[in-house]
């Protein structure tokens, strides 16, 4: 189940990536590179920002819910690390 979700977390990281890199900060961006003048006239302006920008923060939430639903899931041994003074006498 594990590997499910770390191939979840790559796959969201690299979308991430893409829609970061994509939105158009105040002086320009690599939006203009991939078409964002097409997407700016097709949706205008204001919406393909506005969807852009809705999609960065739910990549960003579903990164963080899938990256702590991995870290439960690992176990991690947190419990032996935290208290080495509970060993058992040989």
């Amino acid at each position: 189940m594990l590997t499910p979700l770390t191939i979840g977390i790559t796959l969201i990281s690299i979308l991430l990536m893409g829609v970061v890199l994509i939105q158009n900060p105040k002086g320009g961006g690599v939006d203009a590179t991939f078409g964002g003048n097409a997407t700016n006239q097709m949706l205008g302006a204001a919406k393909s920002t506005d969807f852009i920008e809705k999609l960065t923060w739910y990549l960003a939430v579903a990164l963080f819910v899938l990256c702590v639903l991995a870290a439960m899931m690992s176990g991690g041994g947190g419990a032996e690390i935290a208290d080495p003074l509970n060993q058992v006498p040989q």
